[in-house]
């Protein structure tokens, strides 16, 4: 009997465990929504099954496999993605957690944005949040190597190949260069302004990512976040809100921005 009870125990642990992993899997596509549709399908089937709504059941008996044959086209790409991971090996590193990153990654962030902008360099660089980017990420060329002020201004130079594209950003790593982006097709923004930053908006409204534009054309810098461009941002203000960006993200990073600490110390002198 205490085996029975140990086998049921162990079973609900590993059934648990999957469904944990599937959702971490999921959580990094847009794949995710799509499960919640589903999810909401199946209350509905569970409803009808209850209360003898016989039409609803009828319905549902008939398109059950039809609905099977849509779920595997419409999850195609996210199934591919983790068949390919699982023969490689990386599938479980790629299921753990993202460490916090650290302040001295924000101020690489930084220091590249403002050395770009000095020299009119047109860029464009998507902060990953909640929602998964791993479509975009498909279409660039990737990298997965560590943030580093040097790195990003040579992927945006003339003469580099990834340069018309944009860098995807996850955490304190460098996912990809070269990315393409959905563009905004908005009437309030500017007319002036080019597929750059209409690039960084279609992004924004798509997802909760953050999005830094460069203008080629004045070293303007702007950043795209829920649909809405803020232009002619400075330095401290884009340091102010990627230092806020990741304490809401990350609740663990509780580091202080160094310039705001000098301006509180000179008001008390």
């Amino acid at each position: 009997m205490n085996w029975k009870i140990l086998a049921n125990t162990v079973d609900i642990i590993l059934v648990a465990v999957m469904f944990y992993y599937l959702l971490m899997w999921l959580r990094g596509t847009r794949a995710i929504a799509l499960l919640r549709g589903l999810v909401l399908i199946l209350v509905v089937y569970f409803v009808a099954r209850v209360t003898g709504l016989n039409t609803i059941n009828w319905l549902f008996d008939k398109f059950t496999a039809v609905v099977l044959i849509i779920i595997v086209i419409v999850f195609q790409p996210e199934l591919r993605r983790t068949l390919e991971q699982l023969g490689r090996g990386r599938i479980f590193t790629r299921l753990g957690v993202m460490p916090p990153p650290s302040s001295w990654f924000i101020r690489s962030l930084v220091r590249a944005v403002e050395q770009l902008a000095d020299s009119k360099t047109g860029a464009l660089i998507v902060l990953e949040r909640n929602t998964g980017l791993n479509e975009y990420v498909e279409s660039g060329v990737r990298l997965d190597a560590a943030m580093s002020t040097e790195l990003l201004v040579s992927i945006f130079q003339h003469k580099s190949y990834l340069h018309d594209g944009a860098v995807v950003v996850q955490a304190d790593r460098i996912l990809a260069a070269g990315c393409l982006l959905p563009l905004s097709e908005s009437r309030l923004l500017d007319k002036r302004l080019g597929t750059r930053h209409r690039a960084a908006v279609g992004i924004s409204e798509l997802t909760d990512a953050i999005v830094i534009v460069i203008s080629e054309q004045t070293g303007t810098i702007s950043f795209a976040e829920n649909g809405y461009l803020t232009r002619f941002v400075t330095k401290e203000m884009l340091e102010e809100k990627l230092f806020g960006m990741y304490r809401d993200q990350y609740p663990k990073f509780d580091i202080k921005i160094p310039w705001k600490k000098k301006k509180k110390s000179q008001k008390s002198t």
